[in-house]
């Protein structure tokens, strides 16, 4: 499918979807989606689906309303004043390279790099730090298109092999390769429908565990139920087909499981999930004797455990057992009941969301309010000081082996691209190994964070990121980002497109919502299931703080936000769609009753709930985004996201949902669909194609938020506009 149109089409495109206004006529001839009878009954609840008929993608309608809403949204777009001087800004900036943090095995250090616009980044070798590195895999090779990408890397401990995953455009599938380090030639092992896994090596480099499904039927890769995952183990030179399961639970289905080995290459260590639930089961295996069975050593789901080192017939654990902001425990396996446990490092008025053991230092970062706190503690746990970080951002990294003298972290924050440190534990000092040079001066610009009060009294954090000086006059365009959900903190990081939104004079501003883990399982459990309105209403609340304060004035307010995020903002606009002047939910799950139909949807039901459940049916439909929509309501200006290869949050959703929203908009502001080929729910997405879906949503609020583009970069577009027409024959 051609997603971009040459110049005339555009036009006339443009001229025949916008229309006159008047009388309550729409402003927009949106493309005819029928209706079907289709009714189901929930618990004694009878909910009409009329647009069922678009859950199949794969359907000549389906895909003809799809090319026809194509049409409209890039005529729109295209049409748009300034979006090629947004385009063109969005591509100097986002020319500049970017470092993964190195590891070390086998005496050699691994790091990624991309150069600036290198659709996929390259991964690189070297034998020391100073060493001129060599290429040991360059995903941009491995499609015309750059949308097959490194999803998944393992380097054995010796540092002889490579193992390697991809995904194909953007999905949640993986294959797996093996590559010698040293000739960076491939060996023929090839294994495929792995998912939700990475690569384990075995202490003597023979092969690794990793997890896999069984493969789904033809034609249904990207819409089956994903259960009955299994673990495997791969010996490397031989075919997928002599892998047998090392663990499995048909009694199970739901569960997924993660591995990983103590450094002393005895315990092989399994993680156990139940779907999304934060709260998980530990087992493990002694891999020095060949008949040792599967020990339980967690075997309910009562809260998290997360392995982080042993040391001989200890485990040490995070966990929020007990202590919803997280603690370190050393378990003694001989006296494994969790009232033998002793805290290392006790549970702290910070929330502890990551430990690991590196030169016999316990490495602990903690999130203080949303930003990130690293402290380091001696094995018994006495205090070993603090990695003094440049700012309020986030930090992580920070791996290694126990003996170790060194380790390597990246720091982002707002206005900071992502710098990655070394830090030597012998000395307790960092130093820069890699700091991006971006074109922009972040001088200009400054952070601060806010407290407000949602509905119920809670206090929230969120932070605000615009240019110095900006005057509190209740007419700034404002992008007020949320997720709030499935234990996942939103910290401050580095956006080129929330970069060219400031730039633009645009307040962003960042709502810490109840349902992360900014402040432990307590504020996660605040935000789901029979507690998601209140995610709602934190985000609300947001909006409401930022009018009251003079920072903007609902007019002048978008959201935005993805996946649960995308939830978050179908889900705000029913209840307040007076609040804003746009919205841009992505890749979001729209549709509360049959979420749990699709691949891995069911997993969520940790979060969200089941809508076969007679408590929860009732809750899910009070808030679903596809079910709350009202008739005749005036919705600000919607750009709704998805991508035809989502496998994660199916693109039915935003079908759906789109074709719902437009039927029912009873003012002129548009509702429109962004549908992205050869892209999934994210993850993996070429710089090509992240630079054009930035430079839309953009455009399209600077459209409909009247947010004038800088004159120095409508030059720059236009120069660049001449260019590609010269590139390509004037088209």
């Amino acid at each position: 499918m051609t997603l971009r149109r040459n110049t005339l089409t555009v036009l006339v495109l443009a001229l025949a979807a916008v229309t006159a206004c008047s009388g309550g006529r729409k402003a927009f001839d949106y493309p005819e989606a029928r209706t079907v009878d289709v009714v189901d009954d929930y618990h004694g609840t009878k909910v009409p689906d009329p647009y069922r008929w678009l859950e199949d993608p794969d359907s000549e309608e389906t895909r003809a309303w799809i090319e026809a809403e194509n049409e409209l949204t890039f005529s729109y777009l295209e049409s748009i004043p300034g979006r090629k001087a947004i385009e063109a800004r969005l591509t100097e900036l986002w020319n500049f390279e970017r470092y993964g943090i190195p590891f070390a095995e086998g005496g050699l250090y691994f790091y990624t790099r991309n150069d600036g616009l290198q659709p996929q980044s390259v991964l690189y070798v070297a034998e020391s730090l100073d060493a001129e590195p060599r290429v040991l895999l360059d995903p941009n090779t491995l499609s015309e298109d750059g949308t097959v990408a490194l999803s998944g890397l393992a380097v054995s401990r010796d540092g002889k092999y490579l193992a390697w995953g991809t995904a194909s455009g953007g999905s949640d599938w993986q294959e797996w390769h093996v590559r010698e380090v040293a000739t960076g030639k491939d060996l023929p092992d090839r294994l495929e429908w792995v998912k939700f896994s990475g690569a384990t090596w075995a202490p003597d480099g023979s092969g690794f565990w990793y997890s896999r499904y069984d493969a789904p039927e033809p034609g249904q890769e990207l819409e089956a139920v994903n259960r009955n995952q299994k673990v495997y183990f791969h010996r490397v030179g031989t075919p997928q087909s002599e892998d047998a399961p090392v663990y499995q639970r048909p009694d199970h289905p739901d569960w997924g499981f993660g591995t990983s080995v103590s450094e002393d290459g005895r315990w092989l260590v399994l993680h156990v999930s139940q779907g999304t639930d934060s709260r998980n089961r530990l087992f493990y295996r002694d891999l020095r004797k060949r008949s040792a069975k599967m020990m339980e050593l967690v075997p309910d789901l009562v809260a998290g455990h997360h392995f982080v080192a042993a040391d001989r017939g200890t485990f040490y654990l995070w966990t929020d057992r007990d202590a919803p902001r997280g603690r370190l425990v050393a378990v003694d396996l001989a006296r494994p009941d969790p009232s033998n446990w002793r805290d290392i490092i006790p549970e702290s008025e910070d929330t502890l969301r990551d430990v690991s053991l590196v030169n016999g230092t316990f490495i602990a970062t903690f999130l203080h309010d949303a930003h990130t706190v690293v402290r380091l503690f001696g094995m018994d746990g006495t205090p070993a000081g603090e990695v003094e970080l440049p700012g309020i951002g986030s930090a992580h990294g920070f791996g290694g082996h126990r003996t170790d003298t060194e380790t390597f972290y990246g720091f982002t924050s707002f206005t900071v691209p992502m710098t990655i440190y070394r830090l030597d534990l012998s000395t307790g000092q960092s130093s820069v190994f890699r700091r991006p040079r971006v074109d922009f001066d972040p001088d200009e610009f400054v952070t601060e964070q806010v407290f407000y009060t949602s509905r119920d009294g809670t206090r929230v954090p969120m932070f605000l990121t615009h240019r110095k000086g900006l005057e509190k006059n209740g007419l700034n365009p404002t992008l007020l980002y949320g997720y709030g959900g499935f234990n996942i903190a939103i910290t401050p990081r580095f956006s080129v497109s929330r970069l060219v939104w400031m730039e633009m004079g645009g307040v962003y501003a960042v709502a810490n919502l109840r349902g992360g883990s900014e402040y432990g399982e307590s504020w996660h459990r605040a935000g789901m299931k029979e507690n998601k309105q209140n995610v709602f209403d934190d985000f609300i609340a947001a909006a409401e703080w930022l009018i009251d304060n003079g920072w903007t004035s609902p007019k002048k307010l978008a959201i935005a936000g993805g996946s649960n995020g995308g939830l978050l903002v179908g889900a705000v606009l029913n209840q307040r769609p007076d609040l804003f002047g746009a919205a841009l939910p992505a890749v979001g799950v729209m549709d509360m009753l049959r979420f749990n139909k699709w691949t891995i949807g069911w997993a969520w039901e940790s979060d969200y709930g089941s809508p076969e459940d007679p408590e929860m049916f009732p809750v899910l439909h009070a808030y679903s985004p596809y079910h709350n929509i009202r008739p005749g309501t005036h919705y600000p200006a919607t750009l709704i996201t998805t991508a035809d290869h989502d496998d994660r949050v199916v693109p039915a959703h935003s079908f759906k949902y789109a074709a719902r929203l437009q039927a029912a908009q009873g003012g002129s502001a548009p509702i429109l669909i962004r549908i992205e080929t050869r892209a999934g729910h994210g993850a993996g997405k070429p710089t090509s194609k992240r630079i054009q879906e930035a430079a839309d949503t953009l455009a399209f609020l600077a459209a409909n938020l009247e947010v004038p583009v800088p004159e120095v970069w409508e030059a720059r577009g236009e120069a660049a506009e001449a260019g590609t027409h010269e590139t390509h024959g004037g088209e």
